[in-house]
Order: C-alpha cells, then structure tokens, then sequence
C-alpha cells in the first residue's frame, strides 16, 4: 500500500454509526476532518472528539452544500477526500407509498450524492488529485419488496460511483463506492445474543475506506463489497 497523500476530508451524512467512525480513523490517521449534518447541533460530541468542524448541510439543497463546501473551503482548505454517507428510507407496500416522500428520499439519496461529487470534483479536477468516496448498500445491487424508494436511491447512486469513475480516474481522482451488505453495529443496534457477528463492526467498516485510499493509483478499485462472514448473498 502506498502512503496517504491525503490530508483533508469531508464526510456529507455524519452521525453516531459509520460516520463516526470514519472521522475518528481518518483523525487517527492526522487527517482534518469536516463533518455534515442537517442539524449541525448533533456533531458537537463528535467535533469535539476528532477536533473537526462541523457544518449544517441539507443534502437534498445545492445552495446549502455549496455553503458547506466554501466553509470547508476556509476553515481547512478544499478537501483531499470527500466522503458520501448520506441516505434517506421510505418502506411500504409499493401501492401505499406516498410520492412526497418516495421523492424526498431520492433527493437525500441520489440526488444528494450527485451534487456533493460534482462539487468535489470542481475542486479536485484543477488539481489533478483527490478521492470520492460513495456509501452503498445491499440494496444498491438488490432490490427487496417493501423499500422501492431505498433500492432506487441506492441503485442511482451506484450508477453515478461508477460513471464518474470512469471519467473522473484518468484526471488522477479516485472514485469508489461501498457496497455495505449487511447492518452496521451501533449503541442503538446490537448484534443478537446467539449472532454475534452477525452485523458488521462500523470500526472494520471505515478501515476498509482508509485501505481504498491507501491503494496505488496502478491499481484502484472502483468498488467493494462489505458483509459480514456470516451473511449470505
């Protein structure tokens, strides 16, 4: 593996799971790191932690991410790593689903994901340099009954990773997206007693991002799938 050229990052959907996770490797690892949330308030723990600043974004909102992305811009510089965690879910019966919501969900999803890698990419293009990170799901790859709107969101963002990936790796920017097959472990959702490994450690999670960016540029993968040794696929 090759050193980290990297030396700051900006996770879009930061909260208490995996984004935390991510921001205490990445702080281990002497990053600077920027967080995102639409309520700002419920990073103060976390910033507090990991020593980074914390912004209030609506990923659904160009006007609200272009702001986010100019305080970063102040605040540490334009950042080496960008990193997509957001998603929004809707579930139901598909002939109950309320169309307000299916939309708003996709707008968090999708949509979000799209204008957070292109305002990266502006600022990683110039420079030749950079990584954009994309957290996917089982639904990315596969479709279940009752999460129409999940499978949609996740399907469009797996097609947008692998489209800017492929024009975006020969201007020196790596692109790649997370199939994380399996729930994550949290404070609010513990493995069962009798599977104990049954849900993936967020910890393990955000070191596997921390290994695709430490990954020569000879030799990039453009995605990787996580589960647990126990899931079935």
């Amino acid at each position: 593996m090759t050193v980290l050229a990297y030396r700051t990052a900006f996770i879009v959907g930061a909260g208490t799971g995996l984004g935390a996770s991510l921001a205490r490797v990445l702080k281990g690892e002497g990053f600077q790191v920027a967080l995102a949330a639409r309520d700002a308030r419920k990073l103060d723990g976390l910033a507090a932690e990991t020593g980074a600043i914390a912004v209030a974004a609506d990923a659904s909102d160009p006007e609200s991410l272009k702001a986010a992305f100019r305080h970063v811009d102040r605040e540490l510089g334009p950042p080496d790593v960008v990193i997509y965690n957001a998603s929004s879910r809707v579930r139901g019966p598909f002939i109950d689903l309320d169309a307000v919501a299916v939309r708003g969900a996709l707008e968090v999803t999708a949509y979000g994901g799209f204008l957070v890698a292109q305002e990266a990419a502006r600022r990683m293009v110039p420079r030749g340099s950079g990584a954009i990170l994309f957290t996917g799901a089982s639904a990315s790859v596969k479709g279940y009954a009752q999460s129409a709107p999940f499978a949609m969101g996740k399907f469009a963002l797996r097609g947008l990773a692998q489209s800017i990936a492929r024009e975006l790796a020969p201007r020196g920017i790596h692109v790649a997206h997370f199939v994380i097959d399996g729930g994550i472990r949290s404070a609010s959702r513990e493995a069962p007693a009798g599977a104990p490994d049954s849900l993936l450690d967020p910890d393990a999670v955000a070191r596997t991002y921390l290994d695709i960016l430490r990954q020569d540029r000879s030799a990039w993968t453009w995605e990787i799938e996580l589960r647990p040794w126990v899931e079935k696929f």
